[in-house]
């Protein structure tokens, strides 16, 4: 079993991990289709949106980049450039390809502001890491846990409507997708705890905390623990 938490300062002393494979940028509307025809040949991707940071208090930006995610390869779709094309919507309302992310409601809410869309078949990784003992809710902790590896947040703030991404704006991108998509697939390999066991968890580590009640999961997203990943 997993450890349940995980500090700051364990987290500064693992190696940093940043996603090793082919970055496409998508960032003119004649590029959108092939790139969909691809994605569409997985089971399972991993997904992450970047906004420009406002620094202005109850303000948030649109959505500047969807990254989307295979083992090797992730596309990172500039909608600033391109805006929210129907073909891109059209993937993320597909339920023969499951979508993994974290903190998803976010990602949706920002992205209803270009256009309003109708997501299907996604997993909120931190609605799921609960049963196999991880109490985290931090994609970087949770990674952590799991591989014992550190993801860099360093660009996380960074402007993600400048003219030319950097290639550290790039890699970071990438990287917060396919970590989704690793930790989904490696803990489909890990037996979930009893729900006796994930109460017992739970009062441990947040005592003046609640157990949460699973039926109030949103039921627009899916843990389904049973998912068969080919090799």
């Amino acid at each position: 079993m997993y450890p349940p938490k995980i500090s700051k300062e364990e987290i500064n002393q693992l190696p940093v991990v940043s996603f090793p494979g082919e970055i496409v940028l998508v960032d003119k509307p004649e590029m959108v289709a092939p790139a969909i025809d691809e994605l569409r040949k997985n089971l399972v991707v991993g997904i992450d949106t970047e906004t420009k940071p406002s620094f202005k208090s109850g303000t948030s930006n649109k959505v500047s980049l969807l990254q989307l995610s295979e083992l090797e390869r992730c596309f990172l779709f500039r909608l600033n450039l391109i805006d929210f094309p129907q073909k891109l919507q059209d993937f993320l309302n597909d339920e023969n390809v499951k979508k993994v992310g974290l903190s998803l409601h976010d990602d949706f809410r920002l992205l209803n502001k270009r256009k309003n869309f109708h997501p299907a078949n996604f997993v909120d990784i931190q609605h799921i890491a609960k049963s196999y003992g991880i109490m985290e809710l931090s994609l970087q902790k949770i990674y952590a846990i799991i591989f014992g590896k550190k993801i860099s947040k360093a660009q996380r703030l960074s402007d993600w409507e400048k003219p030319q991404l950097t290639e550290k704006q790039l890699r970071y991108a990438a990287t917060d997708a396919w970590a989704s998509l690793q930790i989904y697939l490696q803990l489909m390999n890990e037996p979930q705890l009893t729900p006796k066991q994930i109460e017992k968890l739970v009062l441990e580590n947040s005592p003046h905390k609640q157990p949460e009640n699973s039926e109030n999961a949103d039921k627009n997203l899916t843990s389904d623990a049973h998912l068969e990943i080919p090799s």
